[in-house]
């Protein structure tokens, strides 16, 4: 059986591979790194980006252990015992309000040989949303769900979509993509397989990011784009802060704080009762910021 060692090395490589991709890709900026250990146990390594295109972005690794906080082990149904969880969480904040937010994370929980799951996910929040580039996000997820088992898909794009939902704006964070949590050994899955499917989603966060970065970043951008950039981006803020499980988890969890609001963003706006022009890019985005559009079936 795969080991938490062997899933936390793993994780490790996967850091240090997307920071040097990101490095390469933003021509200018450097990853710094601070290396934490959380006093319960374990610690890790967060790096942050302050490039010439990407204005913030955060690649974390971590890997804790101790007693599960009560209040963890009531949320997820378990008794008090001792945890390791380890995982990779991703943002990237663009200058270029055409260029979108993405995020990624990927993520091993156990108790012990029989409790255990892998959870994560990626999707994208844009600022504009373009449909060709929706499209190819989701194709691209599919395609690597659909090398695992063909449920993974339509189950996990739903999920994402249930997931990152604003409930009080009525409306979705971005365009979604897949999420998933406690992927365990039943139904006959095991550790192996579903290690597998992870890896997958990790190793495709490179490619994606880059054909979305390609694609938009030399567009030119005006004032009033910087300032929705601003606008949605503050969108971004209140659901990571009031209904992210990953955010409520680092918090509860005693985790290190500036690692945990790594993915806020350097600038943003909260204007009041801002409502875009009738026929505006800016309304066509506001109106696909909706659950359930099979972006995967489309054709552009």
């Amino acid at each position: 059986m795969i080991q938490k060692e062997n899933i936390t090395d793993w994780f490790k490589e996967l850091q240090d591979n997307i920071c040097q991709s990101l490095e390469a890709l933003d021509g200018q900026g450097k990853f710094q790194e601070d290396l934490w250990e959380r006093p319960g146990g374990g610690g890790g390594r967060t790096r942050i980006i302050e490039g010439q295109f990407i204005q913030k972005g955060g690649v974390n690794f971590s890997a804790v252990h101790g007693l599960l906080p009560e209040k963890i082990a009531k949320a997820l149904q378990l008794p008090a015992a001792q945890f390791f969880a380890t995982g990779v969480s991703i943002v990237l904040h663009p200058v270029n309000p055409h260029v979108p937010i993405i995020h990624m994370n990927v993520r091993f929980f156990e108790i012990d040989e029989n409790t255990w799951w892998f959870g994560g996910g990626i999707d994208v929040t844009p600022h504009y949303v373009y449909e060709s580039d929706a499209v190819f996000f989701h194709q691209y997820l599919k395609s690597v769900c659909d090398k695992h088992h063909e449920n993974y898909f339509p189950k996990f794009k739903k999920w994402a979509d249930d997931y990152f939902y604003i409930k009080h704006r009525n409306e979705t964070r971005g365009i979604g993509g897949i999420f998933f949590d406690r992927l365990d050994g039943k139904d006959g899955f095991n550790r192996k397989t579903r290690f597998g499917f992870v890896q997958s989603v990790g190793e495709a966060f490179v490619p994606i990011y880059t054909q979305l970065f390609n694609k938009n970043n030399n567009k030119t951008y005006s004032k009033k784009e910087k300032e929705w950039q601003q606008l949605r981006r503050g969108r971004y803020v209140e659901f990571n802060l009031v209904y992210d499980k990953g955010t409520k988890f680092g918090l509860d969890t005693a985790g290190r704080i500036e690692s945990i609001l790594m993915s806020l963003p350097p600038m943003v706006q909260w204007q009041y009762n801002v409502i875009p022009g009738q026929g505006s890019a800016e309304e066509k985005t506001q109106k696909l910021l909706v659950k359930d559009i099979d972006w995967a079936g489309k054709t552009i």
